[in-house]
């Protein structure tokens, strides 16, 4: 359950238009759609129902009933979703920042009351079936608080995620070559282009070997075979640094290229 201030809940209600039961220009088959896309959620479960069946009831009563981990992705995600509907005139632009800033400050607020992991860098950055049930897998992980068992599928998503990026960007790369060597090539190529500051590069190529050690983690302290599992809270840790460098990837990447 996430507690949020009543001026909070007011603001939020301003920011996602739910006024008479509306959010934003969502239909009842596209909010489903959406939270069903971007959230594996059935927003028409009866669950959330408790206050009424319109989409703003219910989505009152979804950000009153989920955790906190749950509510900051659904949060960011219509932000996201709300960002592309409009494009700010010269005179709003600074009220939209205003908006903006305490917005991401009750998300953060939020999300620093989490004691599971978070997911949000986990995205889904393609159309498959098996991508999206590794997805659901780790979320079902994280909010069950059991980042040890979530390592192993992380680094399926790794590998995914850095295959995806490389061939975006016409790299060519060996499809057995370890989680590191991928990681290694992107990297490089983040340099090539110069849009990353210098103290970014550095954080970025100390984590090839944290990479090279996270394939050691999955192979001899996951799930992954029959091994001696790392414990709760070294595997939280591990997530974290894990998933923080790909929260980078996914916000770069998304800038450039305007996404």
């Amino acid at each position: 359950m996430t507690k949020l201030r009543l001026s909070d809940r007011r603001f939020l209600e301003d920011v996602f238009e739910m006024g008479s039961g509306y959010v934003l220009n969502f239909t009842d088959r596209t909010f489903a759609e959406f939270f069903e896309n971007e959230l594996s959620v059935n927003i028409d479960d009866p669950k959330y129902h408790l206050k009424g069946s319109s989409k703003g009831k219910r989505l009152r009563t979804f950000l009153e009933i989920e955790s906190e981990a749950v509510v900051a992705k659904a949060l960011r995600a219509l932000w996201e979703y709300r960002d592309s509907l409009r494009e700010p005139s010269d005179e709003q632009k600074e009220t939209v920042r205003q908006q903006k800033d305490r917005f991401f400050g009750i998300v953060h607020s939020i999300e620093g009351a989490m004691s599971i992991a978070r997911t949000d860098a986990i995205e889904k950055f393609a159309e498959n079936q098996t991508l999206e049930e590794l997805i659901s897998a780790i979320e079902r992980d994280t909010q069950a608080n059991k980042p040890e068992a979530a390592l192993d599928r992380l680094h399926t998503y790794c590998m995914k995620k850095f295959a995806f990026v490389l061939d975006q960007k016409g790299i060519a790369f060996d499809k057995d070559a370890p989680l590191q060597n991928r990681a290694g090539k992107y990297i490089k190529a983040l340099e090539s282009e110069g849009r990353v500051r210098d103290i970014s590069l550095k954080i970025l190529k100390s984590s090839i070997s944290i990479f090279d050690s996270f394939n050691s983690i999955r192979n001899n302290d996951s799930f992954a075979h029959d091994n001696e599992i790392v414990d709760k809270v070294e595997a939280r840790f591990i997530f974290d640094a894990i998933t923080n460098i790909l929260r980078f990837m996914k916000g770069f990447e998304t800038n450039r290229f305007g996404q």
